[in-house]
């Protein structure tokens, strides 16, 4: 028996140092992606910038050939486009962070190398916890933290490996990966221990699971709506005839569109919808096989519960003509503020049957 415990000791201090190792390679990530940005070419910028300014019937035409009795005349008629929720223009996507060059292609090939292995050691860190102490590792605040970044950066590196233009995300993901490792390591941080008796169930493995993944997806749905608000406000300036800032301009130029941007979102946030709504009728069954009632009115049960009618009501709005674009994006940025409530809020400042978090 001493010796299991030395040895469950030892793998949670193993879990530990490859959890910090993790963290010094997301930093040595996130000064690559800085040299990315800073060093791609801004060759390319102002050629999208000049075709913002462009109406989009004479940007984009095609030639139509009629026959008729005195020969072929040939016309120019503009070109039909579909158009995303967000709005009124048709823009091309901007060059990247790279901003097309090698040099600062380079530097992007090593920020995700960079991040790849940081994955993996954080991963490793994650499995090593459970094994430690032969539950999922997901049992505190800390466990949580951990995993929630793991996911979140495996769910990145899926949408690349998909061959998906999702690079931009790179930057803002591991610096808030870092914060989050950072946080969990110096005030979540709980020792390796077995759960208390409620968390005794294999339902810790559906529930929990499912909320963190669908906690990842929101949250890279959220990067991409901020950045949308961003991107939109500077197309919005250039079409109307006015001259954004240096850093502005080198910045979100090198973005995708703002409808590129309103589209990624909505599409994670649509996906992911169906299984919060299965994380929350599994909690539901959960609890009336812990607690022997299906719904308390509990801090987490309700804030859970007005998540998933802020994302209800974001989809809506995406469905109605006059709350598509920013006003949309408002109630998404809104739901996953609710989100992190639901997380942070809930398990530090409110007194709950979830107050087991370890905290």
């Amino acid at each position: 028996m001493i010796l299991a415990a030395e040895t469950n000791e030892s793998l949670a201090q193993m879990s530990n140092t490859l959890v910090y190792s993790s963290m010094a390679v997301y930093t040595l990530a996130f000064l690559a992606h800085i040299a990315e940005w800073v060093f791609g070419s801004r060759s390319k910028v102002g050629r999208t910038a000049a075709a913002l300014t462009q109406p989009a019937a004479a940007a984009a035409k095609v030639t139509v050939q009629v026959k008729g009795a005195g020969g072929t005349t040939v016309l120019d008629r503009p070109k039909v486009v579909t158009r995303a929720a967000a709005g009124a223009r048709d823009v091309p996507d901007g060059p990247g962070a790279a901003g097309g060059t090698v040099k600062g292609d380079l530097y992007g090939r090593i920020a995700i190398s960079l991040t790849v292995l940081a994955f993996a050691l954080e991963a490793v860190g994650v499995v090593t916890r459970a094994i430690s102490v032969q539950r999922a590792p997901w049992g505190n605040m800390y466990e949580f933290s951990t995993t929630f970044s793991t996911v979140a950066v495996g769910t990145y590196l899926g949408f690349l490996l998909a061959k998906k233009n999702v690079r931009w995300i790179g930057l803002p993901l591991v610096t808030t990966v870092l914060l989050d490792l950072g946080v969990a390591t110096t005030w979540l941080y709980t020792e390796s221990d077995q759960l208390v008796p409620a968390l005794d169930s294999y339902w810790l493995w559906i529930h929990v699971s499912t909320a963190i993944f669908c906690g990842a997806v929101f949250y890279l749905g959220a990067v991409a709506t901020l950045l949308y608000l961003f991107r939109d406000s500077y197309e919005n300036k250039l079409a109307n005839g006015g001259e954004p800032g240096s850093f502005a301009r080198s910045v979100l130029e090198r973005l995708p569109s703002a409808a590129s941007l309103d589209k990624f979102s909505y599409r994670v946030n649509a996906a992911v919808f169906p299984l919060w709504t299965f994380t929350i009728i599994a909690g539901a069954i959960w609890a009336g096989d812990a607690w022997g009632r299906y719904w308390g009115w509990d801090a987490k049960e309700v804030w859970s519960f007005i998540t998933w009618v802020g994302y209800a009501a974001y989809l809506h709005a995406r469905a109605t003509a006059g709350w598509k674009g920013r006003k949309a994006a408002y109630i998404a940025l809104i739901a996953f503020g609710c989100f992190l409530f639901n997380y942070y809020g809930v398990n530090i400042f409110v007194s709950s049957k979830h107050s087991y978090a370890g905290v």
